[in-house]
């Protein structure tokens, strides 16, 4: 019997990362189809670009779709060129952030300690952290994808209860909201290539237990996938009894896509 048959039905949630893409007048044209199209029983976030986040935040108002920021930068305030902080975030009108995704780690060097900090920062400012973790293709073809898993996600939760028991109150708040994790295996990523339906599970199934081992059983974690989700594959890996939705790419670009992976999830 798979886990989900078994225990309480967990959240389902299907995350658009838009990358470095859209002007505002896109976004909202983009935010008016994905509203009078939503039907579906899953919780939906986007994850706009910085400059995007007051469009986006009024073209969303009223309606049950999650506001989230890129990044974050782990201090409160100060002399930070270029980087925002998570009070700015949240005053903005974002519920989420991700933290640790594959391009930063890549593009910017995004250390696990540094990803760390910021999964904190979150926590303390009220901001859900979506923690991504995932292997590349040289390091998957070594063998190495559950040790590199298992090393981010320690890393990453590290500052968060019931990992961190003396984390500040502000933290324990935003912690009890529960875990979301996404598995983003890098080799997948923009490439057309996605991990097959029990490639996936296995992974998840993994970073499910490693989870519980470091908080317990009783632990509330949310698995996303996100390698190339699209709707010819989204039904097939939903169907995995460890995936609990998406972080989708490419495909939230295109409202009709974006909404037939919605669809499938619910």
């Amino acid at each position: 019997m798979s886990t989900r048959a078994a225990g309480p039905r967990r959240r389902r949630i299907v995350a658009g990362n838009w990358k470095m893409h859209f002007l505002a007048a896109e976004a909202a044209g983009f935010c008016h189809e994905l509203r009078r199209g939503l039907a579906a029983r899953v919780e939906v976030v986007l994850f706009p670009s910085f400059p995007l986040l007051p469009a986006v935040a009024a073209a969303l108002a009223g309606s049950e779709v999650a506001l989230g920021a890129q990044d974050l930068h782990p201090a409160d305030r100060g002399a930070h060129t270029g980087d925002v902080s998570g009070a700015q975030i949240r005053d903005a009108g974002c519920r989420w952030v991700l933290c640790g995704h594959s391009e930063r780690r890549r593009d910017h060097a995004e250390s696990d300690e540094l990803i760390a900090r910021k999964v904190a920062a979150a926590a303390r400012h009220g901001l859900v952290p979506l923690l991504c973790v995932g292997e590349t293709r040289e390091q998957r073809e070594a063998g190495e994808t559950l040790a590199v898993l298992a090393r981010q996600l320690r890393s990453g939760l590290s500052s968060l209860p019931p990992f961190a028991p003396a984390a500040p109150a502000a933290i324990d708040r935003a912690g009890r909201a529960g875990l979301v994790i996404a598995y983003e295996p890098v080799w997948a990523i923009g490439t057309g290539l996605t991990a097959s339906p029990e490639t996936a599970q296995e992974v998840h199934e993994f970073l499910r237990a490693e989870a519980a081992g470091l908080a317990g059983e009783g632990a509330a974690v949310t698995l996303l996938y996100g390698g190339s989700v699209t709707p010819a594959n989204a039904a097939g890996l939903i169907a995995q009894p460890d995936v609990d939705g998406f972080l989708v790419g490419g495909a939230s670009l295109d409202p009709r896509q974006f909404l037939a992976i919605i669809a499938c999830s619910g």
